[in-house]
């Protein structure tokens, strides 16, 4: 069914939720994990602009995503990890492409209308930008 699937991460509290259920799917279907962090504090999304090679919060991001990806290969998956600057939807969009994933899986958090208003919503943008099948599931934050 899928044979390729990313996952976007936020380095959050919200990722055990979508790495729970990513599991049990990409178990089911034999896929291949692709997480992908974006990264994006001030110095990430000005990181050409200020000559930067790399900024602590992307030091920091490298290693987390790399934790989660070192204990799913333990796991018996098939998995890898990529670290992206700039805008969060674009950004996965174009890795889902670029990767020949064939199913984005991301964590919710539910917000409500003026929250995504103010917040905006990465999920929203995601799910009108992809042309590929897009999977949410809801974090529920005092569950994790």
């Amino acid at each position: 069914m899928y044979r390729r699937i990313l996952v976007p991460i936020e380095h959050s509290r919200f990722d055990v939720f979508i790495l729970e259920h990513v599991r049990g799917l990409a178990r089911h279907c034999g896929a291949e994990l692709v997480l992908l962090h974006v990264a994006d504090g001030f110095a990430a999304r000005n990181l050409h602009q200020l000559a930067l090679r790399d900024s602590e919060e992307m030091r920091g991001d490298r290693a987390y995503i790399q934790r989660i990806v070192n204990g799913l290969l333990a796991d018996g998956f098939k998995a890898e990890a990529l670290l992206a600057t700039g805008d969060p939807a674009k950004e996965i969009v174009a890795a889902a492409r670029r990767e020949n994933c064939d199913l984005i899986a991301m964590a919710t958090h539910g917000h409500r209308w003026l929250q995504d208003i103010f917040r905006g919503s990465t999920a929203s943008a995601v799910r009108h930008e992809s042309d590929i099948p897009v999977l949410f599931v809801r974090g529920v934050p005092d569950r994790g």
